[in-house]
């Protein structure tokens, strides 16, 4: 299992993903029914979250903030390259040349934000303010309480800054885990036929970690965050990806400025073989936010500070 990222590579099925789909299986809430009845009312909460008035969010930040990367419950972070301060472990075919790091990525279009999860269903550590009823093993049906909550609270803050966000909750692992990515594709697809956009974001939870023990943490000030990771796709599994290094110089770019802001903000870059549908936009990416040990409280936070980071990469006027 690997140090810190444990995604299903798209193209085969993995050993976790047969024991995640016999838990779904075996349990008693995942019937088709019911997968009907909740994914039209979480859309619904969803929505209704994510048409509040982005106005009243605070984006006040602290200047010159400092920032300690929080040890307990965290794993060393290794790395085996490194671009003027950004770390990245390379699990790819591919030797890494300065030409390919240099972050000179063009975007056509950087006000328009497309961000969806492949991994719906992907929740966090419950707490006093974010109890809620397990659907599975650090997973939940409820929109309100999984990594799609993250997804609309990043939403309403890049809104505020000026972006224009398209936010898609479907549900793409559940009731089967299974073919996740087959099916987030065809969501992608769907929301880019009728909405251009460079900058596409799966937004999970890293699946490193099935228990509370692996929550990696970043005080800023004096608030604690969740820390974040890109994993970026190539086409090194053989299928076409003529974009990863547009991917990867666009991941370079923004932990770039959240190096400057935010040091520890980030985890090293993961650049693995598999494609992951980054193949769909020049600025796709998945960032994984927090882990299982981490709170929905800790991963909201980070929402605040890498919309300000992107806010300052991409100044939207």
């Amino acid at each position: 299992m690997e140090e810190n990222y444990t995604e299903e590579n798209p193209e085969e099925q993995s050993y976790i993903e047969k024991i995640l789909n016999t838990q779904l299986a075996m349990n008693g809430n995942l019937v088709e029914e019911k997968v009907n009845q909740d994914e039209v009312q979480n859309q619904e909460i969803a929505e209704t979250n994510q048409n509040d008035d982005s106005s009243n969010i605070n984006l006040e930040v602290p200047e010159n903030a400092q920032t300690e990367v929080i040890e307990e419950n965290n794993i060393k972070a290794t790395y085996t390259n490194e671009y003027n301060g950004i770390q990245i472990k390379n699990s790819s075919k591919y030797n890494l040349t300065e030409e390919i790091l240099t972050p000179d990525i063009q975007l056509d279009d950087t006000k328009d934000v497309v961000i969806f999860h492949t991994h719906t269903c992907e929740s966090y550590t419950p707490t006093e303010a974010f109890n809620y009823e397990m659907t599975g093993n650090y997973r939940t049906t409820d929109l309100n309480f999984s990594v799609a909550r993250v997804g609309t609270e990043l939403t309403n803050y890049l809104t505020s800054y000026g972006f224009n966000v398209i936010h898609d909750t479907t549900y793409n692992d559940y009731p089967a885990y299974n073919g996740s990515y087959d099916r987030s594709l065809k969501v992608v697809q769907n929301v880019l036929s009728k909405q251009s956009s460079d900058i596409v974001i799966d937004l999970h939870r890293d699946a490193v970690g099935s228990s509370n023990t692996y929550g990696p943490t970043v005080r800023i000030g004096d608030e604690y965050a969740a820390q974040l990771m890109f994993v970026i796709g190539t086409d090194g599994g053989g299928l076409e990806h003529p974009n990863w290094q547009q991917n990867l110089k666009f991941a370079i770019k923004i932990q770039q400025k959240a190096n400057e802001l935010y040091p520890g903000l980030f985890r090293p870059i993961i650049l693995r073989n598999s494609r992951y549908n980054q193949h769909m936009a020049k600025g796709a990416c998945i960032i994984e936010v927090g882990a299982t040990g981490n709170t929905l409280e800790q991963c909201i936070t980070s929402m605040k500070y890498l919309s300000h980071v992107m806010s300052e990469v991409f100044p939207q006027g």
